[in-house]
């Protein structure tokens, strides 16, 4: 009779539902977001909208909501709104550290029909999983209102607006699509953290001396 087979051997020969039920979802996944993709090149189905598509890109862009968000601190003369400036300031400076370690941590290429023509990039840009872009739409939503007194049609706005983030992500061929519903989750629990850890005169004194 045949000797047994090593235990490693009959685990790879019958491979566990777990490894091929991601593996499909994997496939699914590159598959759908290839499909998606649909602006990912001038010649694609889509390519018309690839210039609108961008600007929506460098609407969720970390640098724009930076300079922005810095340039109103120093503007404000209400302390209030220094305090919800500030707090801003920190969850966007969180939010870039953390997709950034991610991002490290995972190493997940981007899509290879994506073109390399991003608006500002640094070195673990070249990752694709989480989506910064939907991390930092889904956690600035959730900030704006929160923190700010918006009508109804504002506040619809910019729910549509990190929606049509994320869309636009997977449409410009940038990342898959667990990329973004990763990003659009990882960026509302990171809301949580930045409402537990908010910074008041109280709590950081020193900060507010600054402004």
């Amino acid at each position: 009779a045949a000797p047994p087979l090593p235990e490693e051997d009959c685990m790879k020969l019958n491979p566990s539902f777990l490894g091929i039920a991601l593996s499909s979802l994997l496939a699914i996944d590159l598959w759908a977001s290839k499909r998606l993709g649909v602006c990912a090149g001038e010649g694609s189905a889509w390519g018309s909208a690839r210039p609108l598509m961008k600007v929506v890109e460098v609407s969720g862009h970390g640098i724009p909501w930076l300079l922005g968000t810095f340039y109103g601190l120093c503007q404000s003369d209400s302390s209030a709104a220094r305090e919800v400036l500030l707090n801003l300031l920190f969850a966007l400076l969180l939010d870039l550290v953390l997709v950034a370690v991610v991002k490290g941590l995972v190493k997940r290429r981007r899509p290879t029909h994506n073109k390399m023509d991003m608006f500002v990039t640094i070195s673990v840009d070249k990752y694709s999983f989480p989506s910064g872009h939907a991390t930092r739409a889904a956690l600035v939503c959730r900030f704006l209102l929160h923190h700010l007194v918006l009508a109804v049609p504002l506040r619809v706005l910019v729910v549509l607006w990190a929606l049509i983030v994320g869309i636009s992500r997977v449409m410009l061929g940038r990342h898959n699509v667990t990329d973004v519903l990763f990003g659009l989750l990882l960026g509302y629990a990171l809301y949580s953290v930045v409402e537990y850890c908010w910074l008041s005169p109280l709590s950081a004194p020193a900060l507010f001396a600054l402004w």
